[in-house]
């Protein structure tokens, strides 16, 4: 399909009545609305001179720059198809991803210094390579952004092609068209047309990521500042959102108990924030209370993922006594979304049952590029089959309990037990900072729950403590094994904790049980 438009016309008409407000922080650069128009035009006409053509596939390698979301847009300009590459996944995947992505020219960021670019660029026979920066494996797009660019009339509709999170394997490429990058327009309106404070951003999100994609663009379509950071550190974090009076921030459960637990965050101001959102994973209740007693109302419970980018929503959250339960919640259905929760022929299921997690919404994802299978699996009918279980209450607040693939199911007990409720229940002994569960093999139950436990500083609680603690809160169905204490939990590269990472961990550990460690319904799928 040609166009003469698209949604990112729409944001540099945006982007001209917002003006010299400033829009984007990061690496040393503070960039005004002025300036990010320019700079977007300007890279569309450098890439024009440097042969990349409307409708090409790009593939682009990039942390959380400031150039990322204006690279974004200047190909998406041109209606290129982005194929955003995770700079930190393995080389494996990463081979697997420029594979999969054929592409029809190469950007990638010069200046980190880290030679898998340059390594990828001499793979890439016959394809044009650009960069970022001047010592690069090719012409530096920087170095001549003033250039007056003769850009088409008429261009493909935009593209793009994200890794998944790599949550539950080897990252998939998450198809986004136009209408989701419009849908982002619409919400960004809604947003300005209810007279909410303009935001003061703080992401650590890339644009590799569906979230980083949602995260930049909505705050710059609102005429918001976004401060955009490359690694993350819990003391500058915290000093600023203080010296900047930052208003909105997203971080993973993880990223809120290193900010709760760090000295720095004594003293610092945090009475700007008006929507401090945590998601990606979920967040164990105790350390959510301690965050509400913190930092007050702002706190806001997010939920969704690559193929669903915004799913449901619990603003405002507060430790209501009346609804103890909610802090388990994600929310309500956000914005256009329907939730249905099915059992595993398609049926939906009445409130308070567990199933299946359905969702349809116009941020929805196009399918799985390369893998049609895959998609006709996980997209029917216009619903997106999100892989986890959960259920609805009366009032229509959506609470996890587990993903399909980390299911523990014990053949005596004959009934499926989850994670989640577990790792609530560990995490909210005063002397342990955060707790996963993985199931691990056991030959008379079949599984049994392996929990994995991060002690505070000087505790003295034993695992035999932890499991009589599960086994009176929830029931000896539920009891773990074992309790292993560890320094830290591994993370993946979106900040949630790796459970591929523990269930290798165990296997290692347990090389007579390391043929049975993540098979059948707990597998890493």
């Amino acid at each position: 399909m040609t166009r003469s438009t698209s949604y990112v016309h729409r944001a540099l008409e945006l982007f001209a009545g917002f003006g010299d407000r400033e829009a984007l922080v990061g690496g040393g650069r503070r960039l005004t609305y002025h300036q990010v128009a320019a700079e977007v035009r300007g890279l569309a006409g450098a890439l024009l001179r440097h042969g990349v053509r409307p409708g090409d596939a790009v593939l682009v390698m990039l942390g959380n720059a400031v150039e990322g979301p204006l690279l974004q847009l200047a190909l998406h300009l041109l209606g290129c198809r982005t194929m955003w590459i995770a700079p930190v996944t393995s080389r494996r995947e990463v081979d697997e991803f420029v594979t999969l992505a054929a592409p029809d020219a190469f950007v990638y960021d010069a200046r980190d210094g880290d030679s898998l670019g340059a390594e990828i660029a001499a793979g890439l026979t016959g394809v044009p390579v650009l960069c970022l920066g001047p010592d690069g494996a090719g012409p530096d797009l920087g170095a001549a952004l003033d250039e007056p660019a003769e850009l088409p009339a008429e261009v493909p509709a935009p593209e793009a092609f994200l890794q998944t999170s790599g949550t539950t394997g080897t990252p998939k490429l998450v198809h986004h068209r136009e209408s989701f990058y419009q849908q982002i327009l619409t919400l960004a309106a809604d947003f300005r047309g209810a007279g909410f404070p303009l935001l003061r951003h703080l992401s650590h999100s890339p644009m590799w990521l569906a979230s980083g994609q949602i995260t930049t663009l909505f705050n710059l379509f609102t005429g918001g500042v976004l401060f955009l950071r490359q690694r993350w550190d819990p003391a500058a974090f915290i000093a600023t959102v203080d010296a900047e009076r930052l208003t909105s921030t997203f971080v993973t459960p993880p990223m809120l108990y290193e900010v709760l637990d760090h000295p720095a965050l004594e003293g610092a101001d945090f009475s700007a924030m008006f929507m401090f959102n945590v998601g990606a994973g979920p967040a164990a209740p105790a350390r959510l209370r301690q965050a509400i007693a913190r930092f007050g109302p702002c706190l806001r419970i997010v939920y969704g993922l690559s193929e669903a980018v915004v799913i449901c929503a619990l603003p405002g959250l507060t430790d209501d006594p009346e609804h103890p339960e909610r802090l388990r919640s994600c929310g309500r259905p956000y914005g256009d979304v329907t939730v249905q929760i099915r059992d595993p022929e398609g049926r939906v299921l009445p409130a308070g049952e567990d199933g299946e997690v359905w969702a349809r919404t116009k941020l929805s994802f196009a399918g799985y590029h390369g893998q049609p299978e895959l998609t006709a699996e996980t997209l029917v009918d216009g619903w997106v089959r999100t892989r986890d279980i959960g259920h609805l209450d009366a009032d229509g607040y959506l609470y996890l309990v587990d993903r399909l693939s980390d299911r523990i199911l014990t053949r005596q007990r004959s009934w499926p037990i989850y994670s989640r409720p577990i790792e609530d229940v560990l995490a909210a002994h005063p002397e342990v900072r955060a707790a996963a569960v993985i199931g691990v093999p056991d030959p008379v139950a079949g599984e049994l729950p392996h929990a994995y436990v991060v002690p505070a500083p000087g505790a003295s609680v034993t695992g035999d403590e932890l499991i009589a603690l599960v086994t009176r809160e929830l029931s000896d169905t539920w009891a773990p094994g074992a309790v292993e204490f560890v320094d830290a939990l591994p993370l993946n590269r979106s900040a949630k904790v790796d459970k591929r990472a523990l269930r290798a961990r165990y296997a290692a550990a347990h090389p007579a049980d390391a043929e049975s460690v993540g098979t059948g319904i707990g597998s890493p799928a």
